[in-house]
């Protein structure tokens, strides 16, 4: 068996900028995969400074003063984390002469079918092969992997004394060259969308190459929405003799964080294609690719690379984890949300612990307080939210911005600030004072303003709080960002609870009224696409009348292929068959009749 391979079928997605920043040193050792967000050098600097500490290792600090601190602050904390997690991983596997607990905890979480276990049980029953176990352990297991996350948008242009930098130290591509610069042999996951200038700067890096073997350091993965974006991305790669080794398929809105809607493609739809067109998305991209090596003169691999595909958002059960891996043939599945209720695996404070746990369907909402603009999964009442209130009503709405990640906006400014900081809203709040409007329709617009949050600082913060973490920051208010999925996780898990919930061995879901998850991702549509046409103000625009119909047509093909769907596989689905299809009937008339104003619009 290759050591390298991944001996689960679930990885943890990253989670805000703080969250995951750690995860990989909390489950690395039992074979987890995790991702890391390369965003916050800050929260990385501090938490080098925190492990090093912990550890007794020396640390010196890297200031915002030398040249590319950013990326240097990032390749230490990521060597010090693959540092930890090696010796972690070794430590482990020296435990069968010491205490066998840990190593038994590693295969217990493996899922039922792992073979590995009953070897495992047979080495260490029979003594005579005892002396021979860590050489088997050596050969047979693997650590998880320590991937990262670089949101390719947020690639803001940096300054020093006023002159503005190369292209090369924008945040982005700073982040980027800090995993390049690691030791890490791990993937790179881009995520938000196609950013030109920093794929063409992967180019720099030898390590995003394949050696002979096919072997590649360095790995890079992309998030997407749909086939034909995952077809031009990997394209757009291997014309440069870059090959993209997963696809990571992540549904539009049943997900955390920010919330990439598509214009009504259903997840469903969006992985029976993948499916389909595999070989096609691989022979198609691996012809281009070896052509790009070939321009550069470059090793072309003796073998053709492996393409995996990946799906995440909104999975909350065993027997959607295996439906959607057995069905659509893929690879791993992401588990994010759930993990937020596991201390051992990612970082959330007590105060917030508990506001998660008692989250319910209404309180967890699709809001507008990403100074992205892009909409962004929260839960009403975490304390960010109650600090940014009590700012408000104190007449000084606004961050003081001190991390300056989402400075995106030049209204009022030559250089960029952010929505969600003091210095704009202030600005804004007086050009709204300025237009003679109703007091209905000013309190309506104010509130889109100060609705604004700076998750810079409140994504960062949990972690703060959790390990005593003091860096001049004054806000301690908390932003979380949990998918709607959260609604059905109501208590505190272990880590091996929560795997042991993933593989069936368990069930932790109390509730008997989950939804499925491709119904609940069909619902949530339809109230994005309610909200969207409630939003514009009559008469519709003749672009929005063909967008809406889009929607509408694109959820009804959704629905289409979810009849035929919960048909053809009756078998998965006899217990609930006829309840989805009743579900599918009632919203497509709903869609119906949502639709009919604008198609009056229309036809008059």
């Amino acid at each position: 068996m290759d050591k390298k391979t991944n001996k689960h079928t679930f990885h943890i997605p990253v989670m805000g900028t703080g969250f995951t920043i750690d995860t990989p040193v909390k489950v690395a050792k039992y074979g987890i995969s995790s991702v890391v967000s390369l965003v916050d050098d800050i929260l990385a600097e501090n938490m080098r400074e925190y492990y090093s500490k912990k550890l007794g290792l020396p640390f010196k600090s890297i200031s915002d003063k030398i040249e590319d601190f950013r990326a240097k602050r990032f390749t230490e904390y990521l060597n010090l984390m693959d540092k930890i997690v090696k010796e972690k991983y070794d430590e482990l596997l020296d435990s069968y002469h010491k205490n066998v607990d840990e190593l038994h905890k590693y295969f217990e979480m493996l899922p039922n079918a792992a073979s590995l276990k009953e070897e495992f049980n047979k080495m260490i029953e029979d003594s005579t092969l005892y002396k021979k176990l860590r050489n088997w352990l050596d050969e047979h297991l693997n650590p998880g992997s320590i991937d990262v996350n670089i949101m390719t948008k947020l690639d803001k242009e940096n300054y020093r004394e006023n002159e503005k930098l190369p292209h090369e130290f924008n945040d982005a591509h700073a982040s980027l060259r800090g995993f390049a610069n690691s030791n890490l042999e791990s993937s790179l996951i881009l995520s938000a969308g196609m950013n030109p200038r920093l794929y063409s700067y992967l180019e720099k890096f030898d390590d995003f190459y394949p050696d002979e073997n096919g072997n590649i350091k360095k790995k890079i993965v992309i998030k997407v929405s749909d086939y034909r974006s995952a077809l031009i991305q990997g394209k757009f790669l291997a014309k440069k003799g870059l090959w993209v080794s997963e696809y990571r398929i992540e549904s539009g809105l049943n997900c955390g964080g920010h919330a990439f809607a598509t214009d009504g493609f259903l997840m469903g739809p969006i992985l029976e294609e993948f499916k389909n067109k595999r070989n096609e998305l691989t022979e198609t991209v691996y012809k281009i690719f070896v052509e790009g090596l070939q321009s550069k003169n470059k090793l072309v691999p003796n073998s053709k690379l492996t393409q995996l595909i990946t799906a995440q958002g909104g999975v909350g059960t065993t027997s959607e984890h295996n439906f959607l891996m057995e069905h659509y043939n893929l690879d791993s599945i992401g588990w994010g949300t759930p993990f937020l209720l596991v201390p051992e695996a990612t970082n959330v404070d007590e105060e917030t612990l508990e506001l998660l746990c008692n989250a319910k369907e209404k309180d967890l909402y699709l809001s507008g307080i990403s100074p992205l603009g892009v909409p962004f999964n929260a839960v009403k009442g975490n304390s960010q939210e109650v600090d940014k209130k009590i700012l408000d009503n104190k007449g000084r709405p606004g961050s003081a911005c001190p991390k300056k990640f989402l400075t995106f906006n030049t209204e009022f400014t030559e250089r960029v600030i952010c929505t969600a900081s003091r210095q704009y809203q202030s600005l804004k709040i007086s050009e709204l004072d300025s237009k003679k409007i109703d007091l209905a329709e000013y309190q309506k617009e104010k509130e889109k303003i100060v609705e604004k949050e700076c998750l810079c600082i409140g994504l960062a913060n949990s972690t703060r709080h959790l390990h005593g973490i003091d860096n001049n920051i004054r806000s301690e208010g908390v932003s979380v960002c949990p998918g709607p999925n959260l609604a059905y996780f109501d208590k505190v898990l272990s880590l091996k609870q929560m795997v042991d919930h993933i593989y069936g061995r368990i069930n932790v879901i109390t509730r008997t009224d989950r939804p499925n998850l491709f119904m609940k991702e069909l619902n949530l549509y339809y109230d994005y696409l309610k909200n969207k046409i409630e939003e514009v103000e009559t008469p519709f625009s003749e672009k929005q009348i063909a967008y809406f119909n889009k929607f509408v047509d694109n959820l009804n093909e959704g629905i289409g292929y979810y009849k035929n769907l919960f048909e053809d596989v009756k078998h998965k689905f006899e217990d609930v068959r006829e309840d989805f299809l009743v579900e599918l009937e009632n919203i497509e008339f709903e869609l119906a009749n949502l639709i009919k104003p604008v198609q009056l619009v229309k036809v008059s």
